[in-house]
């Protein structure tokens, strides 16, 4: 029981992320409506994935192509550099756990790795039907989405992990461990349509890659795409304080 005359510490919750994560919510859905008109109305068809002449790909024939299913690139893209970008965040508190030994962090980790599969899983379906359309199959063992699926089977360890350890600091230190793992899979990913030349995935962010008007519809939808995750941490981590809160309460009462 906490000493006579001081309050117990509690978990903290009401930052003022708090009170800006509505605006950014708002702003999200702005933009990324702004986005899909622009991406339906304004931004000119391009041509399909870079294949030379015709290439057999999984059991059929491909060649360029213009497709609608070029319109799925400019959310693909966003929610991938999301994924990414919120990886990046799990896998600094990550290291911040690992140093302090602060539940706090692990907290933050664990609710990025969240917002981290979201957008994984997003990144996939979108990429699934981009390749569907443009490739003819509904799945290829190209480099760039091998290594992205690996990707994802390693953020879902993080949390099989996090269900199968009961002692919480070395639940939160072998998780944090599995998080480190999974960002040094991210640049792999984006890397790797460079690093193999044969890869079939198209390499975008090139001189030449993308015309203006492709670039300002994917920083627009990517803008609002980033809004909304960080609304969603934000709701999602105080959802988590004030449960935590509670419990500590429960626990000094029970005291």
């Amino acid at each position: 029981m906490a000493p006579e005359g001081k309050s117990p510490r509690l978990p903290e919750a009401g930052q003022w992320p708090d009170r800006v994560a509505p605006a950014a919510l708002v702003a999200g859905i702005v933009l990324t409506t702004v986005g899909f008109l622009m991406a339906f109305l304004w931004v000119p068809p391009v041509g399909g994935a870079s294949v030379g002449g015709a290439e057999l790909i999984g059991d059929a024939m491909v060649s360029q192509k213009l497709l609608l299913s070029q319109k799925i690139f400019y959310f693909h893209m966003p929610v991938a550099i999301t994924s990414f970008i919120a990886l990046v965040f799990g896998a600094w508190y990550s290291l911040r756990f690992l140093r302090t030994r602060e539940a706090r962090y692990d907290t933050c980790a664990r609710i990025a790795l969240e917002i981290t599969l979201l957008f994984i899983a997003l990144t996939m379906i979108t990429g699934e039907m981009w390749t569907r359309f443009e490739w003819g199959v509904w799945w290829s063992w190209e480099p760039r989405l091998t290594t992205y699926l690996v990707l994802m089977l390693v953020v879902i360890a993080y949390f099989v992990l996090r269900g199968s350890v009961d002692e919480p600091e070395r639940r939160a230190a072998f998780s944090a461990v599995v998080a480190i793992i999974a960002f040094i899979d991210a640049p792999i990913c984006f890397m790797v349509t460079r690093l193999i030349p044969s890869s079939i995935h198209p390499v975008v962010l090139r001189e030449g890659g993308m015309s203006p008007e492709m670039g300002l519809c994917v920083a627009v939808v990517a803008a609002g795409m980033l809004c909304v995750a960080f609304a969603l941490y934000r709701a999602r981590f105080r959802q988590v304080r004030l449960a935590q809160r509670v419990e500590a309460l429960k626990e000094e009462l029970g005291d």
